[in-house]
């Protein structure tokens, strides 16, 4: 074989093993994962939202997860917030939810890209990072949707859960016009080192609505503080004359329940609400009914009238010439404090089948929730808390009360000790079945009272509630009357308390008295409240309130007595503040 010959073969042996070699890293490289991560900010109104990526997405071998850091760069988290991560699936075609409260609570839910909205594709186009992007819409439960998504890429992925069966990479979404996702970066790993984020255990498989009930339910904080009490007359039950710490009490003849309970000490950035349960177990009338807080960070207080009677409570003389127990601050005493106040319907539930109305659908209860995170410095630690609601029914009513405690922010805040609050007055008679008289104080009187503001208090205001009652066509309850809130011998503010929209709870009044003309009891128009309803606080601000002594005054116009009819007005009154 000559050297011509030996060169060449040479020559062929080499190109044959750079081939071989090529082919391997072809075949390594088709097989290696493939991986990236595109960045995403946040826009509002063509404003940046934060600093860096808002949203990353992170793309590895047909799955891409999508993560928000901006959520953890250095803050603590609260209680119960869930590590959650989604999942698009692009192999399967779906997207995994999942949540992880803690080691031993997680789970998932998964739907499927068939399964979401559906999309039309344009001919528009747009340049974003170098790529060619095109236009799709969508509507989502009324939003418009407008994605930008590239072919280019070789990946998939959106930064947009509801988007992710778009084809493509999405590098920008906007949501009617004013919220943006824009991708600011898309770097591909070269190192292609095949580490997988996906976790090996997917917790419980739920459905979606389980699953966002979990997460709701590990976040907030619920006290129950009365399940299912009734509260009825009995003429023969006796008011216990010593607090039990540890039960729920009833005062009254039955027709008060009372609690002590702990509550949580939170930030200021939780909304505090209260939720009411109540229906019938005999009583078919609407009655006043309240969920109350007794301060007792003073000399005497509303408990002793619960255990010892009303005679014990402080009192007043109205031009009337009788006594009203218990009613507004003095030296030493201070009233409860109104939580809720809630009027029963007609019979709910007790009566539902037997009043049969066509066309309605009888409610199985009154439920009511209010925000009452304005008294925020009286809801924590070990607190009183009683429910009253009148009647003289051997069946009565029963009764169910929460105190629910959401985070307005994933972020802890500290605890601050900002607030400056005081009860001034509650003319609502809780202990009425015990003898505490009906305030119908005001046909001859105001209700007058006075208070000390302590310096350094700032954004003061009154939170006022008032309802007018007389059950006949003369009585306040059917009459509109102005109520005033006089300061310091100025009139501060001036309305007058009228519900218009009673009808909207007949369905929760199968009792109601069904008149000729068509319409129910429940359907009238009331002194600010309606059978099956809650009355709202008033907010009256009182900015020219000075540190010092003040008077305030409550004029109320109260209807004549008929016979043996009376009208009267509960009104109950704190007064608020914030320190400096």
């Amino acid at each position: 074989m000559n050297e011509r010959v030996r060169k060449m073969r040479r020559k062929e042996q080499f190109v044959l093993f750079v081939l071989v070699i090529m082919s391997a890293f072809a075949a390594q490289a088709a097989t290696a994962p493939k991986q990236a991560t595109v960045n995403y900010i946040l826009k509002t109104n063509g404003k940046e939202r934060g600093e860096g990526p808002s949203v990353i997405l992170r793309y590895i071998d047909g799955r891409a997860i999508i993560d928000r850091p901006e959520e953890k760069r250095d803050k603590k988290l609260i209680a119960g917030l869930a590590k959650e991560m989604t999942v698009l699936d692009f192999n399967a075609k779906k997207v995994i939810n999942r949540a992880e409260v803690d080691a031993n609570t997680i789970f998932h839910y998964e739907t499927a890209f068939s399964e979401m909205e559906e999309v039309t594709f344009t001919n528009e186009t747009e340049k974003i990072l170098g790529y060619n992007c095109k236009l799709a819409k969508m509507n989502l439960r009324s939003n418009r949707i407008d994605v930008w998504y590239t072919e280019e890429a070789g990946i998939q992925g959106t930064p947009y859960q509801p988007t992710a069966n778009v084809p493509g990479l999405v590098l920008k979404m906007v949501r009617n016009g004013n919220f943006e996702m824009l991708a600011t970066s898309v770097d591909f790993d070269k190192k292609k080192n095949g580490t997988d984020p996906i976790p090996s255990n997917w917790g419980e498989l739920v459905s979606s609505v389980e699953y966002q009930a979990r997460l709701r339910e590990a976040l907030i904080q619920t006290v129950t503080v009365f399940e299912h009490e009734q509260l009825n007359f009995d003429n023969d039950y006796q008011s216990p004359k010593v607090l039990d710490n540890e039960k729920v009490m009833h005062f009254a003849k039955g027709t008060v329940v009372l609690r002590k309970v702990t509550l949580p000490e939170l930030p200021d950035n939780y909304n505090i609400f209260a939720e009411v349960v109540q229906c019938s177990n005999g009583d078919a009338y609407d009655r006043t009914g309240s969920v109350f807080l007794v301060p007792t960070d003073s000399v005497k207080s509303f408990l002793n009238g619960m255990t010892d009677g009303v005679s014990e409570l402080p009192y007043f003389v109205a031009g009337n010439g009788k006594k009203y127990q218990g009613m507004k601050a003095t030296e030493g005493y201070l009233p409860p404090v109104e939580l809720v106040r809630f009027f029963t319907p007609f019979g709910v539930r007790h009566f539902n089948d037997k009043v049969k109305v066509k066309g309605q659908v009888w409610a199985d209860s009154a439920y009511f929730k209010q925000d009452v995170s304005e008294l925020r410095d009286y809801l924590k630690k070990d607190v009183w808390i009683g429910a009253y609601i009148a009647n003289y029914d051997k069946g009565g009513h029963y009764i169910s009360m929460k105190l629910k405690y959401y985070p307005d922010s994933p972020v802890v805040e500290e605890k601050s000790d900002k607030y400056w609050q005081m009860p001034l007055f509650c003319s609502l008679n809780l202990l009425e079945i015990a003898g505490q008289d009906y305030p119908t104080l005001f046909g001859t009187d105001s209700l007058t009272v006075s208070f000390t503001v302590p310096e350094k208090v700032k954004n003061i205001q009154l939170r006022y509630i008032s309802t007018g009652h007389g059950g006949w066509g003369g009585g306040d309850e059917f009459n509109q009357k102005n109520n005033e809130i006089w300061i310091d011998g100025k009139l501060a503010f001036s309305y007058t308390p009228w519900r218009t929209d009673c009808a909207v709870f007949r369905n929760s009044n199968p009792a109601s008295g069904n008149f000729w003309n068509g319409l129910s009891s429940s359907d009238l128009s009331r002194s600010g409240w309606c059978p099956g309803s809650l009355t709202n606080p008033v907010f009256i601000p009182l900015p020219e309130l000075e540190p010092g002594k003040h008077t305030l005054k409550v004029a109320i116009p109260q209807g004549e007595k008929e016979g043996s009819s009376e009208s009267y007005w509960c009104v109950s009154g704190v007064i608020l503040g914030e320190k400096e």
